[in-house]
């Protein structure tokens, strides 16, 4: 069931190939639209976040899109651009709640044209003014037709939900009517509520624990989970353009007058989408990332079109070949541990130690421990893992473990752990002074405790409990009450409410949190 579930991921993963193919092919010819699809399918992200269940992928898909469309609504404002254009920011909009900031995106656009012209743009004010409306008239009808087509999808799919949370409403017919009518819109904006209330969050970076996100964040996980070679070309790119704008006085513009707007959309989209992720207090993973990348991606589509400027096979054509083989050659290498993928730039060090959650770990490693378990003989192996599902569904040998707390039976045993708990998760980095085994590329790691395990808060020993860490940054092993809820999902309804209880009191104070309901 999981494969088949992982199947539409795949389409879309694919489907976003052929479109940054496609659309590079426009602003590139075809050998630009070739080197953006090499990079793509390269790209240990989107290999590593491709075949998942979620949404960033969709995304990056339907952002492209939309911003292409509204390029093409801008360049000649006719309802068949409309039309597409609104089928696409649907599109967007109905993958994640943060695609909000397609709205920001649009407007940069638009003042940017106050500041320079596209082709086709008046130079008088009043022209341009004259030239400005039907564009913007065709872009807000696109924008409702869009918020239509999500109003519609959220009214299909919530038409047998209670309407409770309206019940200020009434219960007369007419009330019923609106409450019904008004649930669409009111399930959407508690979404994106609830994304910007859920958002800060703490993160982990270079080493460092940090309360919330950080600006630099971003720029240095793309730094080191990206192909060196794709970094060359990036810093590389620019200094081809300014080396033929300046350097042998060509005018002539390098992207076709045809998609000039299309280009202006997608560099003026890229700082916002890059300023929203620098500012963002929700710093967790490259995926969320993943808008910058296809768009950095797609800027680089003219760059074989300037190098061929020279005619016949140049040293610059040659580098970038060599560039985009290398982007494989690292793709390969990879294979298969592509979660904690980390380039030379990481001198060495582990993946844990510089990067956090699904840049080390997903908990998509756990046929790994299943294998070394085998291995080893073992008929059991305490886990701790970076989820909250029940492992023996993929370990049978496994039994829930937290590495901050061992007991004494644990001494002289085998333990496994996800790499992202030694520092961040947990506070385990204790465990790396025994022999141990890296899992899954990194991913994981599988140590040999000593027959004697020193006590908590001694020098080599575990933390005590003071100094403990949990996933997320939630005040209560977090791991447990879901095993719990897994095995008892009649304790639901009051955890739900221990957890909203717990979260406040956390915010108020630093003290321990109250013991779950079943413990009472």
């Amino acid at each position: 069931m999981l494969k088949w579930a992982r199947l539409p991921m795949l389409i879309v993963t694919l489907l976003l190939g052929c479109t940054l193919y496609i659309l590079a092919r426009r602003l590139g010819g075809p050998w630009g639209g070739l080197l953006c699809l090499s990079l793509f399918v390269s790209m240990p992200a989107f290999l590593a976040f491709g075949p998942v269940v979620h949404t960033d992928i969709a995304i990056a898909l339907f952002s492209l899109l939309a911003l292409w469309t509204f390029a093409g609504v801008w360049a000649e404002p006719s309802w068949k651009n409309v039309l597409v254009f609104a089928l696409n920011l649907a599109g967007a909009l109905l993958s994640k709640f943060t695609a909000g900031i397609l709205f920001i995106a649009f407007v940069a656009f638009v003042l940017s044209l106050r500041w320079r012209g596209v082709p086709g743009q008046p130079a008088d004010k009043s022209e341009a003014r004259d030239w400005r409306r039907p564009r913007r008239r065709a872009t807000l009808l696109g924008i409702l037709g869009a918020a239509l087509i999500v109003y519609i999808f959220y009214l299909i799919f919530s038409w047998h939900q209670p309407t409770n949370a309206l019940y200020r409403l009434g219960t007369g017919p007419l009330a019923l009517f609106f409450r019904r009518a008004l649930l669409p819109p009111l399930q959407y904006f508690r979404g994106v509520f609830w994304v910007l209330l859920t958002s800060k969050r703490p993160t982990f970076i270079l080493g460092q624990a940090y309360p919330h996100g950080v600006w630099f964040y971003f720029p240095v996980v793309f730094a080191l989970k990206s192909p060196l070679a794709l970094l060359i070309l990036l810093f590389w790119s620019p200094l081809i353009a300014i080396r033929r704008k300046w350097g042998r006085g060509t005018a002539d513009p390098v992207i076709p007058v045809q998609v000039a707007t299309h280009w202006r959309v997608l560099w003026v989209s890229l700082l916002v989408f890059t300023g929203f992720c620098m500012l963002s207090p929700l710093d967790f993973s490259i995926r969320h990332f993943s808008v910058p990348l296809v768009l950095l991606i797609m800027l680089l589509a003219p760059v074989p079109r300037m190098l061929a400027e020279r005619g016949g096979l140049s040293l610059g054509g040659v580098v970038a070949a060599a560039l985009a083989a290398s982007c494989a050659f690292t793709a390969v290498r990879a294979y298969p541990y592509y979660f904690p993928f980390i380039n030379s730039l990481s001198l060495g060090r582990p993946a844990y130690t510089l990067v956090n959650d699904s840049n080390v770990d997903w908990n998509q490693s756990l046929p790994e421990v299943k294998r070394f378990a085998e291995q080893h003989r073992l008929q059991r192996i305490r886990l701790d893992e970076y989820g909250f599902s029940d492992p023996t569904a993929f370990v049978p040998q496994a039994q829930p473990w937290n590495c901050q707390s061992p007991s004494p039976e644990d001494a002289g045993q085998w333990v496994a752990l996800s790499a992202n708990l030694l520092l961040d998760g947990h506070n385990c980095a204790w465990l790396i002074q025994y022999p141990h085994e890296e899992l899954a590329g990194g991913s994981m790691y599988a140590v040999h405790l000593h027959a004697h395990i020193p006590a908590a808060g001694s020098p080599g020993g575990p933390p005590l409990p003071s100094a403990f860490r949990q996933i997320g940054g939630a005040p209560f092993d977090i791991q447990s009450l879901f095993l719990h809820l897994d095995r008892h999902p009649e304790d639901i309804p009051r955890t739900l409410q221990w957890m909203q209880d717990s979260f406040r009191d956390s915010n108020k104070s630093p003290g321990p949190p109250p013991k779950p309901p079943w413990e009472h």
